[in-house]
């Protein structure tokens, strides 16, 4: 059999076997590296692959952690532990539930807005969801809500740090889309290629993550309009009243002004992603100190998170790595190209493709993990394709929120299941989440019909 067909099967049943193995609950890290390593050796075997190609990744572990732009990624942890652990984040939940109390749908609005404001301030789903399920959920669950509108408003609202900046996930995906980009673009004979920078992706997830917040608030005033009951007001108390402005601006502009000191700077030119990551850390605990919350016990536990959730990511990352190298170089990339320009309709069939198989991954895979894995086999061919690397980036951004939203391995739906109250059923959360799935579905239709709504601002910066 010809040697080039062989290595291509081989890298094909590699990657079911990978999910396979994921779906009997092994961890994703080891999973990537151990099926890797196994195929690797069959592939030896059958002499379609060199095992002095990993050779190459001790220099890629350390490129990886000596990167500058991926120095970010800790920083901007950090900085929404930091938020969350000083208990900013629950006093703008607070305030603002107190502030929109009065409308139908009142509650839902403000968990909607600083779920919101809390992405472009932290970036980490986790935290996010699990502070306002302690916090908003019990409330809007006393007030009347049903009960599904509010688990569905606090896991969505929880998930847009996925795609709002300064957003984790599009910090690895533009440095790894850069690379990409890089060398699709000198394969083209274009050796001055226009980079595509963290903060490309950055301006260009903007207009999208207030498009989903507009969508998100747009159902939540039709609930109110159309089933009263199910979203019913929550007036706030007339001895409450005289002291709400006062607490509205000293629970909002804190935030707000870290919020465009860290993206200000980053959409302005003045400061790369990582610089600006570092003065959103120092500026976390400058308004925790501020608050007189900052203490060495609540340093310490957001030290320890930060470095526990940074491990995590890093550790799918390298396993990751020997996924790709061996499933490159017994040939998955031809593969992978032959079945995307082969398919009928071309370009746009070819990334609504991709899009379709990285959603139906995000019910069994992580994040990080989907892009891990998909980003590095199919953006190069994509890219051949003239497909705009931003636009691909926020796409993939967007179709990937909902991984933390779809069973069976929604980790938002985890998470608030984990402090909700016992007696609220798990089902009404599943089914919960399943109009804004449907919303995010109707985002990334938007953003497929109109690129323009992500390439209009990074176009705008640029000039």
């Amino acid at each position: 059999m010809d040697p080039v067909l062989i290595g291509e099967i081989l890298a094909g049943l590699m990657f079911f076997g990978i999910i396979g193995f994921l779906l009997l609950g092994f961890p994703v890290a080891f999973t990537l590296a151990g099926v890797s390593l196994m195929f690797g050796g069959v592939g030896m075997w059958l002499g379609v692959f060199d095992p002095s190609n990993f050779g190459a990744l001790p220099n890629r572990y350390i490129g990886f952690m000596t990167n500058e732009v991926l120095v970010a990624v800790p920083l901007f942890i950090f900085m929404g532990v930091m938020l969350e652990r000083s208990r900013i984040a629950e006093q703008l939940l607070l305030t603002m539930g107190k502030l929109f109390g009065n409308l139908r749908g009142g509650l839902g609005i403000s968990v909607i807005l600083v779920g919101a404001m809390l992405a472009a301030s932290t970036g980490v789903v986790g935290a996010t969801v699990v502070t306002m399920g302690l916090i908003s959920l019990p409330a809007m669950l006393r007030a009347g809500y049903d009960p599904k509108l509010s688990t569905g408003v606090i896991c969505a609202s929880g998930t847009l740090g996925q795609i709002v900046p300064p957003s984790t996930v599009l910090i690895f995906m533009g440095d790894m889309l850069s690379g990409i980009n890089s060398q699709v673009q000198m394969e083209k004979g274009n050796f001055a290629p226009v980079p595509v920078s963290v903060g490309d992706l950055f301006a260009g997830a903007l207009l999208p993550g207030f498009m989903l917040v507009g969508l998100y608030l747009a159902y939540t005033v039709f609930k109110a309009v159309t089933d009263p009951a199910s979203c019913p007001a929550t007036p706030v108390p007339e001895a409450e009243k005289g002291d709400l402005l006062r607490e509205v601006f000293s629970a909002l502009i804190p935030p707000m002004l870290l919020i465009l000191a860290v993206l200000g700077s980053i959409l302005g030119g003045i400061a790369t992603p990582t610089e600006a990551a570092s003065v959103g850390a120092v500026g976390a605990m400058v308004l925790a100190a501020l608050r007189w919350r900052l203490s060495f016990t609540i340093l310490r536990e957001t030290v320890i998170a930060t470095a526990t959730i940074t491990s995590m990511v890093f550790i799918v990352l390298l396993g990751a790595s020997v996924f790709s190298v061996v499933f490159r170089l017994m040939g998955g990339d031809n593969l992978v190209h032959e079945f995307l320009g082969n398919l009928p309709g071309g370009t746009l069939t070819a990334v609504a493709m991709v899009m379709a198989i990285m959603f139906l991954l995000g019910f069994i895979l992580d994040t990080f993990e989907i892009i891990f894995i998909v980003i590095p086999i199919t953006a190069p061919v994509l890219l051949m394709m003239d497909v705009d690397p931003i636009w691909l980036g926020v796409l993939v951004g967007v179709n990937l929120q909902t991984s933390f939203l779809t069973p069976p391995f929604g980790f938002a739906l985890f998470y608030l299941r984990g402090v909700a109250p016992p007696d609220l059923p798990t089902w009404a959360i599943y089914r919960g989440i399943i109009p804004f799935v449907g919303l995010q579905v109707l985002a990334i239709a938007l953003l497929f019909m109109f690129p323009g709504i992500v390439t209009w601002l990074p176009r705008l910066i640029a000039g």
